[in-house]
């Protein structure tokens, strides 16, 4: 099975590492979204950064999984096309956020809503870093 998991991780955090802990399963495609942006407010971290994250995040682990940067297109109408034109095949998408879920599933695809055991907003930690 191939899951896909897409975020900004602005920054990775202890929320998306038990989200991939949810899915552990076959391959896990993790999809770096808004790739092409950093050094800003909203997106501090390059790709490089977030990926070296999720990489020490998820060492150690048993988790089949591969990193993919997807560009943010700013067009919700053909982001699924998107996605799928650089992810390739994926079996299910699993997803925290309500807009991805409601792409995908118009989109066609089977979608599972991941629980969310450790609340933690982004946007938060964001903030608390700019102290």
């Amino acid at each position: 099975m191939k899951a896909l998991f897409i975020g900004r991780f602005q920054p990775f955090h202890s929320g998306h590492l038990d989200a991939i802990k949810q899915i552990s399963q076959g391959e896990i495609i993790i999809g770096i979204g808004s790739s092409q942006y950093s050094d800003t407010e909203d997106n501090p971290f390059s790709f490089g950064e977030r990926e070296k994250m999720i990489k020490k995040s998820l060492a150690g682990l048993s988790i089949n999984y591969r990193i993919i940067a997807i560009p943010d297109i700013h067009d919700a109408k053909n982001w699924v096309a998107h996605v799928k034109n650089i992810v390739g095949d994926f079996d299910v998408v699993y997803t925290g956020n309500e807009l991805v879920k409601k792409l995908f599933e118009e989109g066609g695809h089977k979608v599972v809503q991941l629980k969310i055991n450790i609340p933690i907003s982004g946007t938060e930690l964001r903030k608390k870093m700019k102290i």
